[in-house]
């Protein structure tokens, strides 16, 4: 298929810059492909739709506060710095963003904090904007990993214009969120209360987690017309041998396997086995999932409303069907729901 494909026109008020008021209130578009039918519902209607023996994936990974300002030494140039990934923990090393790019040399180095706590040097250009900085920071491991929450902020996507709020820190994150590494949040998942799993689980719904890290390249432009030609960016992953058994139990009973979020969605069609089970994996990922895709795993799936063009929207057109899902989406622009990160759900079946 062709990126024009995946063209459609998104007023920009509804694309939702503050969460619902809780979050198992959003709205949910419910989508039954073998039929056709779309219903609207709440959120918390998620429990009418499944029972005992059903699987439902999560995506663990914990967002840690990647984005910091600095100060670009003799200039005091005021620098955003967004944190990607550790590369080195003993030497402290990380890759990293920053903004305005031009300013930034090998050979700078950046203060941050009133009393300038820390400082980094800058040691590599990678991309554009991408460079590798070594912090220096006198204190132990986790003292600087403190260092580094105390001083970074919420990495709320750059079309959110406000700066982030204390509310933003509970609400950025899921509620089972554990395994801290993800710059960005698996967003299907905020919608899920812990009242709401709760009452799921004494449905007799099984819980499996898989860990991926969300990077920014899940929400990289795709510049290419020939959807082929376009590379993701590679993210950890990480499955367990354990909840392993529980999505392939859920499996073999014909039961539903529900996959939480596109993320989720590629951390286990990545794993898959040759007979279409879910296997223990550690390592990256940079599966592409755009029609037509045979998946392997999952027969439903829950997911925000995506922006046009994005490589997520592409994933959900192939599990839902490419005409099914683009009629979808007109339904929501016309019945007004609420697009990406902080925005509604849909359930496909």
């Amino acid at each position: 298929m062709k990126l024009s494909q995946f063209k459609f026109n998104l007023p920009k008020e509804l694309i939702a810059e503050t969460p619902a008021k809780t979050r198992d209130e959003a709205r949910l578009m419910v989508i039954h492909r073998k039929t056709g039918k779309i219903e609207h519902k709440s959120f918390k209607d998620v429990l009418s739709y499944f029972g005992d023996g059903d699987c439902m994936i999560l995506n663990d990974t914990k967002v840690f506060p990647a984005r910091m300002y600095g100060n670009k030494e003799k200039t005091g140039a005021k620098i955003e710095v967004f944190l990607l990934r550790e590369l080195n923990a003993e030497s402290r090393l990380w890759d990293v963003l920053v903004d305005p790019a031009r300013k930034i040399r090998i050979g700078n180095k950046l203060y941050f904090g009133d009393d300038d706590t820390l400082v980094a040097e800058v040691i590599d250009n990678t991309t554009s904007r991408g460079r590798t900085l070594r912090f220096l920071f006198d204190g132990s491991y986790e003292e600087f990993r403190k260092t580094l929450n105390d001083m970074g902020e919420t990495p709320l996507p750059k079309y959110i214009k406000r700066a982030p709020t204390e509310d933003d820190k509970e609400r950025y994150q899921t509620v089972y969120a554990k395994n801290e590494g993800a710059v960005a949040a698996p967003t299907a998942g905020l919608h899920f209360s812990r009242e709401l799993l709760k009452r799921l689980e004494l449905k007799g719904v099984n819980f499996a987690n898989v860990t991926l890290h969300v990077g920014l390249g899940t929400f990289r432009t795709v510049e290419v017309e020939d959807l082929t030609k376009h590379k993701m960016d590679s993210e950890q992953a990480y499955i367990s041998d354990k909840d392993c058994k529980i999505i392939n139990k859920s499996r073999e009973s014909k039961k539903k396997v529900c996959v939480v979020g596109t993320t989720t969605m590629r951390a286990i069609e990545t794993s898959v086995s040759t007979d279409g089970f879910v296997k223990p994996y550690d390592g990256w990922t940079n599966k592409f999932i755009f029609p037509p895709y045979d998946f392997n795993v999952a027969n439903c799936m829950i997911t925000n409303f995506h922006t046009p063009e994005s490589t997520l929207l592409m994933m959900v057109c192939a599990f839902g069907g490419y005409d099914l899902m683009m009629k979808a989406y007109k339904e929501a622009i016309k019945e007004k729901y609420r697009f990406y990160t902080y925005g509604d759900a849909m359930l496909i079946l």
